[in-house]
């Protein structure tokens, strides 16, 4: 039995693709029994509970103890769910978690701890405002020490990030695999036609003709807002068939712009299982960042969602792997360096880097590193 352990984690698409569906995965490809165990707050608990549980019935959804630096008292309950499941390996995602997960090994409640790395856990606290407790923000920098190289093994997101790993907190050896941000399996059924994307354009009442811009996430602080305003600003202003699109819940940057550019700009916030459906509509996606320890080692799943649906990216310099990668295989281009007057991909150009990106960021294309945690 494996559990995977998640700790102050709300359901949201995040947790849906990256958490859910992973568990599902190895759940139907390794030949082992696992079961996701998830800390939610007590906050909204019975609402987060019923969307896990409607996506994964069999999980184990338990109060957290309030307050993120009382994690520690988590492991009364976890300890009980160990003594029942008996887990002969946990693994944790981030840091947090993998502290707590550690607190069961070393009282035997399981044998090996496996760390699952999203990113630069202390730069993303300090860098972006993540959590304001001045208590937890003194202990990140040896809570990550520990779980990097006190765990058993280690999944990093990129190899930016494992990279990291050895210059910050002196990490050697081997014992780690590079699994970055996968698909959600939605984005398998993608089939794109020019039946499929004129639909859906003349659902956001856009023209076929209309060379397309994609923003889908949120427009959070930590997003870079300014860098992609000073990016598309221009491009609007150019031509009247430029336009972009903001899957994005609304707010006051998104106001600013659609009041400068208001045939052009258009917002529309989805559920998750719909973002598969209207990225289509897309000829560029945007994944323009600024420079930060967070954004350098980074696996942003926006990147194979925009490629699977047949958009070609437009990227940030030093952004996790995949700048590098964009470039290299054709599927898109530094920011610095768009020229808006590029011909926008045929849609023979879009279907091929859709097939290139479902194969590339399937969970499928990383099973023998998910193999190597039951080798642990």
């Amino acid at each position: 039995m494996i559990f995977y352990l998640t700790i102050s984690e709300a359901y949201s698409g995040i947790f849906s693709s990256q958490v859910i569906d992973v568990v599902k995965f190895l759940e139907n490809n390794l030949n082992t029994k696992i079961k996701l165990v998830a800390f939610i707050s007590i906050r909204d608990y019975f609402l987060n509970r019923s969307k896990i549980k409607a996506e994964m019935p069999n999980a184990i959804i338990l109060p957290m103890w309030p307050k993120l630096r009382n994690w520690k008292l988590n492991k009364i309950l976890l300890r009980i769910y160990c003594s029942v499941y008996k887990p002969k390996t946990i693994i944790a995602r981030s840091v947090i978690a993998t502290n707590l997960a550690l607190l069961m090994r070393d009282n035997k409640n399981c044998d090996k701890v496996i760390y699952d790395g999203r990113g630069a856990i202390e730069a993303e606290w300090k860098e972006y405002n993540v959590v304001n407790d001045e208590f937890l923000l003194n202990e990140i920098y040896s809570y990550e020490k520990k779980a990097i190289l006190n765990s058993d093994f280690r999944i990093a997101v990129s190899n930016s990030l494992a990279e990291f790993w050895e210059n910050k907190y002196s990490y050697i050896g081997n014992k780690h695999v590079v699994i970055p941000c996968t698909l959600n399996s939605d984005f398998k059924k993608i089939k794109l036609s020019s039946a499929s994307i004129s639909d859906k354009r003349k659902q956001l009442n856009l023209d076929d003709s209309d060379e397309v811009f994609v923003y889908s996430g949120s427009i959070a602080g930590w997003q870079s807002f300014d860098l992609i305003f000073s990016f598309i600003e221009p491009i609007l202003k150019k031509s009247s068939k430029n336009k972009i699109v903001f899957f994005s819940p609304s707010n006051s940057n998104l106001d600013k712009l659609l009041k400068l550019f208001p045939k052009q700009v258009i917002c529309k916030h989805l559920n998750a299982k719909d973002v598969s459906d209207f990225l289509i509509v897309g000829d560029y996606g945007l994944l323009i960042r600024e420079d930060s320890i967070t954004n350098q080692v980074a696996s942003p799943v926006k990147f194979a969602e925009y490629l699977a649906c047949g958009l070609r990216v437009v990227i940030s310099d030093k952004l996790g792997d995949y700048s590098k990668l964009a470039v290299q295989n054709n599927w898109g281009y530094l920011y610095t360096n768009f020229n808006d007057l590029l011909l926008k991909p045929s849609l023979t150009e879009k279907q091929k880097i859709s097939e290139d990106a479902i194969n590339h960021f399937s969970k499928e294309n990383y099973i023998s590193q998910y193999k190597q945690l039951l080798i642990v």
